[in-house]
């Protein structure tokens, strides 16, 4: 499904919303209403843009958020769990288990066992991709070296780029 320009922006403006912290979130009908879209065809344009219904994106976000909570802080599951605005921790417990592939506190252990620095997320919890470039040699990257290295060095508002900007244009309109 395409959606316009001005659409776009709406729904984008619409996932700030729902990935908001705030102590009362919207509701998928106040968000829709915000996003000047009726609440049927923008759960529909929402999830034909994201992936993910309103319902399951806020729930995505609440679950990263705890994963970041449990990792780095030094929160309870319990304290976790209400952080992110769940309110029964057996409920939350079963969920993030399903999704995430381990209990909060199973999570928990993994993340700060992992962690050498209290804090500093560490490197089991990145993307792999990330954790892949991360570890190669900066000759990996060769092709971005050869292009700042083909790249003539040229200074912001030097005479010769002045020069070579005024020949060009003297070129095409004269």
């Amino acid at each position: 499904m395409l959606v316009g320009p001005d659409t776009f922006r709406r729904l984008c403006r619409a996932r700030e919303l729902l990935a908001e912290e705030t102590e009362q979130p919207l509701t998928i009908r106040e968000v829709a209403r915000r996003s000047r879209i009726s609440p049927f065809h923008f759960i529909r344009q929402f999830e034909a843009l994201f992936g993910l219904t309103p319902h399951q994106f806020r729930i995505q976000a609440r679950l990263d958020r705890a994963k970041r909570l449990l990792a780095t802080g030094g929160h309870s599951v319990t304290e976790v769990c209400m952080e992110v605005g769940m309110s029964s921790l057996g409920s939350f417990s079963n969920l993030f288990a399903r999704r995430v592939g381990a209990t909060p506190s199973a999570y928990q252990e993994q993340a700060r066992a992992a962690t050498e620095e209290p804090g500093v997320l560490p490197k089991q919890l990145f993307p792999g991709c990330l954790t892949l470039m991360g570890g190669l040699p900066a000759s990996a990257f060769r092709n971005f070296r050869e292009a700042s290295a083909a790249a003539a060095p040229v200074e912001c508002g030097s005479v010769r780029q002045g020069a070579a900007y005024a020949n060009q244009t003297h070129e095409h309109h004269g």
